[in-house]
């Protein structure tokens, strides 16, 4: 069975709530959970931005919602580990942080998007899917 799931969040109740399912599967199973976050390189503020916000307000944000996704993680017995990476594809990311760390299972949320619909509104839980032979459990 599974031994380290790899749950990709981003701040939305969506993730959120994948992230709850993730652990509640792996404390059935005794398996650890990782919590990664990809912070979009393209949405940083720059010049005024930057200058009022602070260098890394988008890193600083996904380091706290870490926090608390740790929380829930160690509430519930679970052994959690939390991490965030900078770049402009999240679904690359979410399979390289996978790959990386050796994670058996990855557990995210999806809109529920056709993936007709997921061309168009880029839907990263289709190209993690398509992208990756490591199994995907999605969220709904």
């Amino acid at each position: 069975m599974y031994k380290h799931i790899l749950v990709p969040v981003d701040g939305s109740d969506l993730s959120t709530k994948s992230f709850r399912e993730g652990v509640e599967l792996a404390k059935a199973i005794g398996a650890r959970v990782t919590a990664v976050s990809v912070v979009i390189a393209s949405h940083a503020p720059r010049g005024a931005g930057t200058a009022m916000l602070g260098k890394h307000v988008l890193e600083d944000a996904a380091e706290e919602y870490l926090k608390g996704v740790a929380a829930i993680a160690r509430e519930a017995g679970v052994a959690v580990e939390t991490f965030y990476v900078v770049g402009d594809s999240p679904h690359e990311e979410i399979i390289a942080a996978a790959k990386a760390r050796g994670c058996d299972l990855i557990c995210m949320g999806s809109h529920g998007r056709s993936l007709l619909a997921g061309l168009f509104l880029g839907n990263e839980a289709a190209s993690v899917i398509t992208g990756c032979r490591i199994p995907v459990l999605i969220i709904r």
